[in-house]
């Protein structure tokens, strides 16, 4: 039952659907005109374009670590040793930065948590 309370009608809804299909598909822009498309980092612009910024008060760098591989393993890439790790990386279309990080880490043990990767590479958070 509809209450009125919609922003569009039914039919704009699915046309807006349909006109996203092709961007949600392919993983990139779709319109031909260049100017639509949204305009790359620059050189000189914030780190915070780029990757997250360590906490205020921090050094921060084992935490950019460990949020990064958290956010692109996540809870069900684990129990696993290096080489899982690593495909999960790849097969999700991981920066090249943090597979080299990752390819650093020992095969010959099995780690369970973020936090276990991120010490094993010799990063220790902020006291």
């Amino acid at each position: 039952m509809q209450r009125g309370s919609d922003r569009l009608s039914v039919h704009k809804d699915d046309e807006m659907k349909h006109e996203l299909q092709g961007l949600i598909r392919s993983g990139h822009p779709t319109r031909a005109e260049e100017w639509h498309d949204p305009e790359p980092a620059a050189d000189d612009d914030p780190d915070v374009t780029l990757r997250p910024i360590p906490a205020r008060g921090t050094t921060g760098e084992a935490e950019a670590v460990r949020f990064e591989f958290a956010r692109r393993l996540g809870r069900t890439s684990f129990p696993a040793d290096r080489e899982e790790l690593l495909d999960v990386l790849e097969e999700r279309h991981t920066p090249d930065g943090l597979i080299a990080l990752a390819e650093e880490l020992p095969a010959d043990r099995t780690f369970h948590t973020v936090q276990e990767v991120v010490s094993a590479l010799g990063l220790r958070p902020a006291s």
